[in-house]
């Protein structure tokens, strides 16, 4: 489901600046407020914003709402930072790395909420990765490595894969310790009885 708002926030995007002429900043301010105003709906209704206990369907339209926002989002400010700030897709992936440093930093040295500095990282990561993977994908002439698409896609795809069967072990590895857990109490009072 990410990959699919990642698909259909990059055609928003392109839509919304190019097509609907709103342009790269403009296209950037208007989904900002956007997903302000989800981020607002979804606390008013009181249900949790930790994506990690989010349990009722309302919670989950709204996680989905913020996600396809966020990634829309993310397209349009990567593409403002690289074209419509001229800073290229390097340096542009510099200043997003050492945002999320930033965040990185204030998740161990302040008492910001983790949920907040969640969601200004996942926002962050959009434009993160747009930019790094055009700065590998594009021709040098536009200021990329020249790699292709393909390639990129292909290498990004693999990544992915590996990423999420590590995560889908540890999370079961995770599960096994819990129940092995729960168990060994009942087991050592019928060694004991």
């Amino acid at each position: 489901m990410i990959l699919t708002t990642s698909i259909v926030g990059t055609a928003m995007s392109d839509f919304m600046n190019r097509t609907a002429g709103l342009g790269y900043a403009g296209g950037a301010i208007v989904l900002t407020v956007l997903l302000v105003l989800v981020l607002l709906e979804w606390r008013a209704t009181g249900q949790t914003m930790d994506v990690e206990r989010i349990n009722t369907t309302e919670g989950e339209a709204l996680y989905w709402t913020a996600t396809l926002v966020s990634n829309t989002l993310g397209t349009s400010s990567g593409d403002f930072l690289s074209d419509g700030l001229g800073i290229g897709f390097r340096d542009s992936a510099l200043v997003l790395s050492g945002a999320m440093l930033l965040i990185l930093v204030a998740h161990y040295a302040t008492s910001i909420s983790g949920t907040v500095l969640f969601w200004a990282a996942y926002v962050l990561t959009r434009p993160l990765g747009a930019v790094a993977e055009n700065a590998v994908e594009k021709p040098v002439s536009q200021g990329g490595l020249g790699v292709g698409t393909a390639i990129t896609s292909a290498a990004l795809l693999a990544v992915l894969l590996v990423l999420v069967a590590y995560q889908s072990l540890s999370h079961r590895r995770q599960q096994m310790r819990i129940v092995e857990a729960s168990a060994a109490p009942q087991l050592a009072g019928k060694h004991t009885s």
